[in-house]
């Protein structure tokens, strides 16, 4: 049922930022005196519609997106009214069509930035120092963080009534605290904490520690649990100690109202780096994701469609991480608005690059002395248009087949 609630709010969450999107098309445009005359969110028959002045607002029964309908945003548009001939979006100057079709990808930005701000108050963003590999977590210090119990079984869950409590919070032992030798073996690091407590049989044994920069020692009584080795997390599983404890570099951060906009900033940074990489490693994906629909395992850094996004955020509210489903969205959002101004047909960024392209031609030739060429003729421009348009919509097809047969999941089974 969770699974189901997350996967409806994750494709809302997609369909209301879609329809800002278009909103913010249209709000620009009638500031500028363009004349949009439909505004709908959704696609095929219309549920209901109404009329507030020259526009029309209303739904449609298919909830996969949104359109608004500015009058003559081409030259080669053959459904104007004579009436409307000085209002066409064409005949505007360039710097205003380019913030009308603009304003669609600052609609994303927006509430992604904006959420990312809340996000970085109420929920905590990720820690840019927490590492990401073995290799790094190994050599972090060894700052505890207290666990809630032991789980004696080797399989990964939460903790549940009966449960015994972490040894190292029952010989006192606080978050923050930096373990320095566990018995007679000295630890410097992360991973050499690990290896010395698994070096040691379960039962009491005597801690070192730092505490606010004081040594101090507890006598610990270290709990027996099972666990594969620690570099074969599908090797045979056997008898270990632990200590009861995570690593406690936090793994999230949360900030003040003012903190928060420099987290937010870095963070947008951060996002706007990893989504141009994200589009360049596109077509290299391609093969893999065909290798996912055919029965190969699914690589994890493969391009997922609306529908494998939802059913990411529905995993996320199934498991409880609701910061998941929030850094999904914001990412998402984000990545929309950057593919949407990509220099392409039929992309905003392709109209937004035609308009200066005319705009930069009009220029030369009129410092060369030759009549302007005029607009671009985009009737010409058709079959990259269609082109471009089935290559979309095949890799659409790729992405969606390949969420359904063989997701992305969060949880590892």
């Amino acid at each position: 049922m969770l699974y189901l609630l997350g996967v409806v709010a994750f494709a809302l969450g997609i369909l209301i930022s879609v329809s800002l999107h278009e909103a913010g098309h249209m709000l620009v445009a009638k500031r500028f005196g363009m004349k949009v005359t439909r505004y709908f969110v959704g696609f095929g028959p219309t549920v209901f519609s109404f009329r507030r002045g020259e526009t029309e607002y209303g739904l449609k029964a298919i909830p996969l997106g949104g359109f608004c309908k500015i009058v003559g945003m081409t030259p080669q548009d053959d459904d104007v009214d004579p009436a409307d001939e000085s209002r066409v979006m064409w005949r505007y100057p360039v710097w205003k069509r380019t913030a009308v079709m603009a304003a669609g990808s600052v609609a994303h930005f927006t509430l992604a930035i904006v959420t990312l701000w809340f996000a970085a108050i109420f929920m905590g963003l990720p820690n840019p120092d927490y590492p990401t590999n073995t290799a790094e977590i190994r050599s972090e210090p060894a700052r505890i963080e207290l666990a809630p119990c032991v789980v004696r079984e080797s399989a990964a869950r939460a903790c549940q009534p009966g449960d015994p409590a972490s040894p190292a919070a029952r010989a006192n032992l606080r978050d923050g605290d930096v373990i320095t030798t566990i018995g007679t073996i000295p630890v410097a690091n992360w991973g050499q904490m690990l290896d010395a407590v698994r070096a040691t049989k379960p039962g009491p044994v005597q801690v070192t520690y730092l505490r606010d920069g004081s040594p101090q020692t507890a006598q610990v009584d270290l709990a027996e649990v099972q666990r594969p080795p620690q570099d074969q997390a599908d090797g045979p599983v056997g008898p270990v100690s632990a200590l009861g404890v995570g690593l406690g570099t936090p793994p999230t951060i949360t900030y003040s109202p003012i903190g928060a906009f420099g987290a937010t900033a870095d963070f947008t940074g951060e996002m706007a780096v990893n989504t141009v990489k994200a589009l360049q490693r596109i077509p290299q994906k391609v093969p893999a994701l065909w290798a996912a629909i055919t029965g190969e395992e699914r690589d994890v850094d493969t391009p997922i469609s609306v529908v494998g996004a939802s059913r990411l955020g529905g995993e996320a509210v199934q498991h409880g991480l609701w910061e998941v489903f929030v850094l999904l969205f914001i990412s998402l959002n984000f990545f929309i608005g950057v593919f949407n101004l990509l220099p392409l047909l039929p992309m905003d960024g392709g109209h937004i690059a035609i308009a200066w392209f005319e705009r930069v031609r009009s220029w030369l030739f009129a410092r060369l002395g030759k009549p302007d060429p005029g607009r671009v003729d985009y009737f010409k421009l058709m079959p990259v248009t269609y082109a471009l348009i089935l290559i979309g919509g095949a890799f659409t097809l790729l992405t969606i087949t390949a969420d359904v047969v063989n997701p992305i999941t969060l949880i590892q089974r």
